[in-house]
C-alpha cells in the first residue's frame, strides 16, 4: 500500500494533523493499535484538558469544537496558585480582551470529536488494530512494516503514538525522560461551595492538588502523591474517599462527594532529542510529553500539528517536496522554540513545589508573592496560560535563561 503520509497514532494530535491536511488532497494512512469502535466512542478517562484561547480557535477551524456539546465546555476565568497552609494565592486572570483564560473540555470528548471529523475525510485510510513494528526511510520514501506483516510506503511518516512512541524509537530517536516518581489520580467531585470558575493549583506539603472547575458545583480534581499512597486511596470506599478529600482540601470547599470513577496515571515528562529525521517527524506527545502542572500538553500537540500542516501546504503550493529537510527542519526549530522553555520551566516548577525542605518552602512562598506583585511576570503567565500569545517573549526569556541549566533528578532515555 502506498500513501503520501503515514501517521502512527490516531490520538488527538495525530487526528488533528490528518484534519489539518484535509484541503491538500493527500492519501493519508492512520495506523492505530485501538479498534475503530473504541476510537469512535472512547470511554471517560478522568482527564479534563485545559485549552488555551489559541487551541480553542484552532479546534474551531478544524471543526472539532462544533462537535463537542456546549454543556461539556467549562470556562476557566481565573487560576489560583497556593502553597502549603498559607491562605495567600497568586492569581492569574485574563486580559481585558478575553473573558476567560481558556476552557476545560473532557479528554474523551476531544478524542471522539477528532475521530468524528476525520473518519469520513476523503483520502484517509484507517488501519486500526495495527502498530508499527519497523520503519526505515531513504531519499524517496518511508517504509513501515506493521505488526501483522503488511508493508506500507509513504512520502512522509509521522510518529504520534504517545510519549513512549515505539515509532520514534524504531527511527533511532531517543528522548530525555523525567520520571517524577509520583502518580496523579484524576476524578470528578461535587463540592458544596462554589468554585467561581477558578482553577486551583495547590502545592501542599507532601501532596499536590489541582482543582479544575466544571459546570455547576462540580470540579475535576488532580491529586499527586507517591504511587503507594495513590493505591491506598483507590482501595477506599466512596464515603471514605469523600472524607479524605475534604481533609486534604482543608475543608475549604465544604462537603465533597465523588462523582466519577478514579483514574491513576504515572507522572513522566518526555522531550524528544530530535523532532525530525529523513522523511520523518514527531508530533504530539511523541515530540513533547509535558508534566500536567502547566496544562500545555495537548495545546502544544495541537499547535505543532497545525503548524506542520501549514508547512506541508506551503510546499505543495510551491510544487516542492513536502517531506524535504527544508520543510521539516524549519518546523522543528519553530516547535522547539515554542515548547522547550516552558517544558524546562514546568519541570523546574514541579521539582521545586514537590520539595518540602524548609529552604524550598521559603523559595516557593517568595516566588508566588513576587509573581503576584510584578506586573510583567503576571502578564507573561497570563499569556502562557491563555495562549493569547503564541510565543510569550518574556516567559520564554525567563525560562530559557534561568531554567535551562536546571537538571532533572531522574533522567534516562525513552
Amino acid at each position: 500500500m502506498s500513501f503520501d503520509i503515514a501517521i502512527a497514532g490516531a490520538g488527538p494530535a495525530g487526528l488533528s494533523l490528518a484534519r489539518a491536511l484535509a484541503p491538500l488532497d493527500l492519501k493519508i494512512a492512520l495506523i492505530e493499535r485501538l479498534p475503530a469502535a473504541q476510537l469512535a466512542d472512547p470511554p471517560f478517562d478522568g482527564r479534563e484538558i485545559a485549552l488555551t484561547q489559541l487551541s480553542a480557535k484552532l479546534m474551531r477551524e478544524l471543526g472539532l469544537w462544533q462537535r463537542i456539546d456546549a454543556a461539556e465546555i467549562s470556562p476557566l476565568r481565573s487560576a489560583r496558585v497556593l502553597n502549603g497552609p498559607s491562605p495567600f494565592a497568586m492569581v492569574v486572570e485574563p486580559d481585558q480582551q478575553h473573558g476567560e483564560l481558556g476552557f476545560l473540555v473532557p479528554n474523551y470528548l476531544i478524542r471522539r470529536a477528532a475521530f468524528d471529523v476525520v473518519r469520513d475525510q476523503p483520502g484517509v485510510t484507517l488501519l486500526d488494530g495495527r502498530s508499527v513494528r519497523r520503519i526505515r526511510t531513504d531519499a524517496d520514501a518511508a517504509v513501515l512494516t506493521l505488526d501483522n506483516g503488511d508493508t506500507i510506503t509513504a512520502r512522509l511518516a509521522i510518529a504520534a503514538d504517545s510519549r513512549f512512541s515505539e515509532t520514534r524509537r524504531a527511527m533511532g530517536i531517543g528522548a530525555d525522560m523525567v520520571d517524577f516518581g509520583r502518580t496523579m489520580m484524576v476524578y470528578r467531585m461535587d463540592i458544596e461551595r462554589p468554585h467561581d470558575n477558578a482553577a486551583w493549583e495547590w502545592f501542599g506539603y507532601g501532596q499536590t492538588l489541582a482543582l479544575l472547575p466544571l459546570a455547576g458545583n462540580r470540579a475535576s480534581v488532580v491529586l499527586t502523591l507517591p504511587h503507594h499512597q495513590i493505591e491506598a486511596l483507590l482501595a477506599l470506599s466512596d464515603e471514605q474517599f469523600d472524607r479524605d478529600m475534604e481533609r486534604r482540601f482543608d475543608h475549604r470547599l465544604g462537603a465533597m462527594h465523588l462523582a466519577s470513577t478514579r483514574h491513576p496515571y504515572p507522572l513522566v515528562a518526555v522531550y524528544a532529542r530530535r523532532f525530525t529525521a529523513r522523511r520523518f517527524a514527531c508530533v504530539g506527545d511523541a515530540a513533547v510529553g509535558m508534566h500536567p502542572v502547566t496544562a500545555h500538553g495537548f495545546n502544544f500537540g495541537l499547535r505543532g500539528a497545525v503548524t506542520l500542516a501549514r508547512g506541508i501546504a506551503t510546499a505543495r503550493q510551491r510544487g516542492t517536496d513536502f517531506a524535504a529537510a527544508d520543510v521539516l527542519e524549519p518546523w522543528e526549530r519553530e516547535h522547539r522554540i515554542a515548547t522547550r522553555p516552558l517544558y524546562l520551566a514546568t519541570n523546574a516548577i514541579a521539582r521545586l513545589y514537590c520539595d518540602d525542605s524548609p529552604p524550598a518552602r521559603l523559595v516557593r512562598n517568595l516566588a508566588l508573592r513576587t509573581g503576584q506583585q510584578l506586573g510583567p511576570v503576571r502578564h507573561a503567565l497570563t499569556a502562557a496560560v491563555s495562549g493569547t500569545s503564541e510565543r510569550p517573549p518574556l516567559l520564554s526569556r525567563l525560562a530559557g535563561t534561568a531554567l535551562a541549566t536546571l537538571r532533572p533528578r531522574h533522567r534516562e532515555s525513552a
